[in-house]
């Protein structure tokens, strides 16, 4: 498999937020992006992802969910959600990749399961853990607390108790069991949300997971340079299988079965030793940190 490793350097100017890094007509190095950031963050984190894919010749564009970074005085819904990626995806001349981490994997996931035939793969990090249960109500009770100390400030607390008002009920496994496109799952090792991880690979046969080593909940600022390897080996991949031109509508009109997508052969990123079936060993992680932290997204 060929694929074009281009990491991200530190002086990179980031990417217009919300704005394609790219125009007009789609790149021959693949389909275009689409980037979904977690919640209490915005459309900025992924910066050195959205220079990298320019650099690389990939169209790509980083949505603002409701609630957060250019629309931050907007109440999140999932609706509200699904509807911020689907204008984006809209706006594209192909099915992208859409590239979802934590808050912005779930919403992904659920977008893709209901609008298949616009999307040409799913990566997702940081949301292999579903959103239910007494910690969940909990956790709901402190950040309602938090949010209304907070005001009239406010801070971003109240996107907290919305999105978990939102997710609560919602399973992204029977999103992702509906899926018939490619999907990759990438986990940073140190990431408390990957607990169920082996649920998310046994419901849709032919997923990938990578673990990255010495990376966390964030992984894609944590070991920026190596999500960008992954990410570009992803495009290369959905090139090759002409997945731009028709995400599985053959297989989605059919049966429920998987079709070709059962038989994928195990994945591995280029230049990433294999140390176990579902990870690999990433020694450029640590040197892929950037120095400063990111806000944390959930």
């Amino acid at each position: 498999m060929s694929t074009r490793c281009v990491p991200p350097s530190r002086d990179a100017a980031p990417a217009a937020r919300g704005r394609a890094d790219a125009t007009g007509a789609p790149s021959p190095a693949g389909p275009p992006i689409v980037f979904v950031h977690g919640v209490r963050t915005s459309s900025a984190i992924w910066a050195h992802q959205m220079a990298a894919m320019a650099r690389s010749g990939h169209r790509s564009v980083a949505v603002d969910l409701p609630g957060h970074g250019a629309r931050a005085h907007e109440r999140f819904t999932l609706r509200g959600a699904m509807d911020a990626i689907g204008q984006a995806v809209d706006a594209l001349p192909v099915p992208p990749l859409i590239v979802g981490l934590s808050l912005g994997g779930y919403s992904t996931l659920a977008y893709a399961a209901r609008h298949q035939d616009k999307v040409a793969g799913v990566l997702v990090a940081g949301c292999s853990t579903e959103i239910r249960g007494k910690p969940v109500r909990a956790y709901r009770s402190v950040a309602h607390h938090v949010s209304r100390t907070l005001r009239p400030t406010g801070g971003t607390w109240h996107v907290v108790s919305d999105m978990l008002e939102a997710m609560g009920g919602h399973s992204s496994l029977a999103d992702l069991r509906r899926l018939l496109v490619p999907v990759w799952i990438v986990n940073g090792r140190r990431d408390v949300l990957r607990l169920e991880e082996r649920r998310y690979l046994a419901a849709r046969p032919g997923t990938r997971l990578t673990v990255v080593p010495r990376a966390g909940h964030d992984v894609n600022s944590h070991a920026p340079i190596v999500f960008n390897r992954i990410l570009l080996d992803v495009l290369s991949e959905l090139r090759t299988a002409g997945a731009t031109r028709s995400p599985r509508r053959e297989e989605a009109s059919g049966a429920r079965g998987r079709g070709p997508l059962a038989s994928v052969t195990p994945w591995r990123a280029p230049g990433l030793r294999r140390s176990s079936s579902t990870s690999v060993d990433a020694p450029s992680a640590s040197r892929a940190r950037t120095g400063s932290s990111s806000p944390r997204s959930a």
